[in-house]
């Protein structure tokens, strides 16, 4: 008689509406059928007392998370965590997340890449004394929060066009410079050791001579998207150049988020990518996401089944580092003005501081 097919148990702690989306019956199914059983991890009651899980899969925050994610560890040493918190935590931060782009060593014969220039303004009576000439922006510039820890305070950004749009900023702030990018966003999905480029429709690009005519700011709720009432213009859409927008080279996609991979340690994450229009094959990294929207990941379903029992089963060396639950305490050094040039991606810290097209590939 054959043996029964061993079972594996995988707890997941999602807020509401990231479970809602990800934990659809057909993804519990299929991994059901693997053998890997969802198991939700009630809020209500200490982690401890739950289980035991093979694995914990989680999108949450705070320290008494944190510390009860560590008492879990310490109790079951071969249990997995996906991710870290302290990895995690590292794109909570607008200026530390495209960091680790500028660290990367990659070299591509066909295509170079960086990040837009950027600056952070954390006192708000700068506000009003910034030079974007000085901080080596110009208009328009993107104004995003520092924080990028996915609420919805973190998602208001502002497309503002000239100093008058500054008023509307509420600091701690990047400033971010606008780069053209032919409207297409690549949204760039990791799972473990699968890669996934999906294109999206984005901005649309914003003439130099049109500057003038147009209001101080508009606000978006996301960088890859206009706000409903501009999504539902005809004239939005007719600026779109979906189809006809090639993808970046394959192999240069895989070197990012190989690198992004072993640097950030996590597992989980997307990220978006633009084509410079001032220089057709120079792609700029523009945000960095942890455990991203997956469901609209096409056959996302397979592809996190298959993840998780690459996890389970240790087929690949890298998960070794999914059994601590700490990652080693970092100083995080901002890069300053005499940081990289501008061919490897300049990210300068502003002076004022007072403090569905589809791609798959395997890395």
């Amino acid at each position: 008689m054959a043996e029964p097919m061993r079972r594996y148990s995988v707890g997941y702690a999602l807020a509401p509406k990231k479970q809602a989306s990800f934990i659809q019956v057909s993804l519990v199914n299929l991994a059901k059928e693997r053998g890997i059983d969802l198991i939700k991890i009630d809020s209500e009651k200490p982690l401890i007392d739950q289980g035991p899980f093979d694995c914990v899969l989680h999108k949450q925050y705070g320290e008494d998370w944190k510390r009860q994610l560590e008492e879990y560890g310490s109790e079951n040493p071969q249990a997995l965590i996906i991710d870290s918190p302290e990895a995690i935590e590292r794109l909570h931060n607008r200026i530390s997340m495209l960091q680790v782009v500028t660290e990367l060593e990659i070299e591509c014969e066909t295509a170079s890449f960086g990040i837009p220039k950027q600056t952070v303004i954390y006192d708000a009576k700068m506000v009003s004394a910034i030079y974007l000439e000085n901080e080596g922006l110009k208009f328009p510039v993107i104004a995003k929060p520092l924080v990028a820890d996915g609420s919805a305070k973190s998602h208001k950004m502002l497309l503002v066009f000239n100093k008058d749009g500054f008023r509307k900023l509420k600091p701690p702030i990047v400033l971010q410079e606008f780069v053209n990018h032919g409207a297409v966003i690549f949204k760039v999905y990791v799972v473990g050791d699968y890669v996934k480029c999906v294109k999206r429709k984005s901005l649309p690009d914003v003439k130099e001579d049109s500057l003038g005519r147009l209001e101080s700011y508009l606000p978006f709720s996301q960088v890859s998207n206009l706000n409903t009432c501009e999504k539902n213009d005809d004239k939005y859409y007719k600026l779109m150049n979906l189809e006809d927008s090639e993808f970046p080279p394959l192999s240069l996609l895989t070197d990012i988020a190989r690198g992004l991979r072993r640097a950030t340690k996590l597992h989980l994450f997307n990220f978006d990518v633009i084509r410079d229009n001032r220089v057709g094959n120079r792609y700029l990294v523009i945000d960095i996401n942890y455990f991203p929207g997956y469901a609209k990941m096409p056959n996302y379903e397979r592809v996190l089944t298959d993840f998780f029992w690459d996890v389970l089963n240790r087929n690949d060396k890298s998960f070794e580092s999914l059994k601590k639950v700490h990652c080693e305490k970092e100083v995080r050094v901002l890069v300053g003005n005499s940081g990289c040039g501008e061919d490897e991606g300049t990210l300068p810290v502003s002076p004022l501081k007072i403090e569905e097209n589809e791609n798959p590939i395997q890395v």
